[in-house]
């Protein structure tokens, strides 16, 4: 009889605990985008052009006039995301999600990506990036209202899948491509593109809905390019 009642009392209790209200989760803070910056870092990109390309987009964050923009979404914030690429077996995580909404936030962002090592590795792939980028997305602490892939680079596709099947992939998914192709002069291992860069990335990278793309006409001109495209997209 006691064993019963034991019995009895223990099932109550769990059926008590099971019941009960569990703590609920808090919600992501939100943000008017979410905005992956993905930079090519393949060879074809020498040590002085990757200098300008880091600077270009230390400058363009950190541009009162972006922060500006970034004050007036609707939320008045964005996040934040940047990821270096070259071949198919290389992305990484270079400064993980970060909140900006004024000034601060934004200089700060632009400190810690020059404090940050610089790697080097062959081939380009901008399917792995765009890949990549996607699970970035996924993994996002914030509630984006918008979510933004932003590939930049100097040649085509040459490592991985092709890249209009990550491209359509992500598509798919209601992310949006955009593209920042580098008009270099050189060519990568000693050949020229099949096609021009610029018709490349419109026909192969870039999608989505008001999907678009900015040409740098070279490295020196890159940072005016990301902070006319990084004004069109938080606005």
């Amino acid at each position: 009889m006691l064993r019963r009642s034991l019995l009895a009392t223990g099932l109550g209790a769990g059926l008590a605990a099971g019941l009960a209200p569990r703590p609920a989760r808090a919600q992501p803070e939100p943000v008017d985008v979410l905005l992956v910056l993905a930079v090519d870092v393949s060879r074809s990109i020498d040590e002085d052009e990757a200098r300008l390309q880091r600077e270009g987009y230390r400058a363009a964050v950190s541009d009162p006039r972006v922060v500006e923009v970034i004050r007036r979404g609707m939320i008045g914030a964005i996040g934040l995301a940047y990821v270096e690429w070259a071949g198919f077996e290389y992305q990484r995580v270079v400064i993980p999600w970060t909140r900006i909404a004024n000034q601060r936030d934004a200089d700060l962002w632009a400190e810690t990506l020059a404090e940050a090592p610089r790697a080097s590795l062959s081939w380009t792939s901008i399917s792995g990036a765009i890949d990549f980028s996607r699970q970035v997305l996924r993994d996002a602490p914030f509630e984006g209202t918008r979510r933004v892939i932003d590939v930049s680079g100097d040649g085509v596709n040459n490592s991985g899948r092709p890249a209009e099947l990550a491209r359509d992939e992500a598509v798919a998914e209601g992310i949006v491509i955009n593209g920042l192709p580098i008009v270099n002069d050189r060519p990568t291992f000693g050949r020229m593109p099949p096609v021009p860069l610029d018709r490349y990335f419109e026909q192969n990278v870039i999608g989505g809905p008001g999907a678009f793309l900015i040409v740098a006409e070279d490295f020196d001109a890159f940072g005016t390019a990301v902070r006319r495209k990084l004004l069109r997209e938080i606005a």
